[in-house]
């Protein structure tokens, strides 16, 4: 059994990188044992870890794809085996493909689909049915649901899909204080993001905001962790658009 018994449980999934490392550093500094969860690159996963424990913090790297609901409740059950129960889940995992509707391959939609919507309903579905009384889940959209950007149309699609999921989950758990929200990020400086993309088409985007700059994964990091801390408890099936106010 892990030391973690003391500690609230915070399971990330999409962790090894970008926005999800962001919110697994957060959340260990915040006081939580943390599960990272990655779907390939352990080595990406373990560094997440070895960053987190060197800070005082409790981790472990779990591999499980999120699309694979026997990997996904595996993942769960090494959550409560480990630490004893689990009170936060952040839905992070995800994929971008881009391309035109009209030029929009099968494997483009089924693979989008597959990690975003069916990987992001399989974790909100184990997350209902684990996470602890007065816990929190939350998953992330994109602000392109808003923006409605061209050649985002399928990624858009399943990330609008998950805030419908999230209203309604939100419902759902009625009775248990468990509150069920989304962040969607705006144009946000992680390699998913910024691979693939002119310096120009760079600049562009990060001047549609106000604040006129990209965001970083430390920012979506704290808006994920107000809503699992204390002070988002009154916050309920809501999805909180962190983008610097483009949309």
């Amino acid at each position: 059994m892990m030391d973690g018994m003391e500690r609230k449980v915070a399971v990330v999934t999409g962790a090894s990188r970008g926005i999800g490392a962001a919110v697994a550093a957060r959340l260990a500094r915040d006081g939580y044992a943390v599960l990272v969860n990655y779907a390939g690159n352990a080595a990406l996963a373990e560094e997440v870890v070895t960053a987190i424990r060197w800070n005082g913090g409790l981790a472990e790297a779990v591999q499980a794809d999120v699309a694979d609901p026997a990997a996904v409740t595996a993942l769960f059950d090494r959550a409560e085996q480990g630490f004893g129960g689990i009170d936060v889940v952040v839905n992070s995992a995800g994929i971008l493909m881009q391309a035109p509707v009209t030029d929009s391959s099968d494997d483009l939609f089924d693979r989008q689909v597959s990690t975003n919507l069916k990987g992001a309903f399989t974790v909100l579905r184990e997350a209902g049915r684990r996470v602890r009384t007065g816990g929190r889940i939350i998953s992330l959209s994109t602000s392109v649901v808003g923006l409605k950007l061209e050649t985002y149309g399928v990624y858009a699609a399943t990330k609008a899909a998950v805030e419908t999921l999230t209203a309604i989950l939100s419902k759902e758990l009625r009775g248990r204080g468990i509150t069920v929200n989304a962040v969607a990020p705006g144009p946000t400086a992680t390699d998913l993001f910024l691979t693939g993309k002119s310096p120009e088409l760079i600049d562009r985007l990060a001047r549609l905001s106000p604040l006129e700059r990209l965001g970083t994964p430390e920012d979506i990091a704290a808006a994920v962790a107000f809503l699992a801390g204390p002070d988002g408890g009154w916050i309920n099936g809501q999805v909180l658009r962190a983008n610097g106010g483009m949309v």
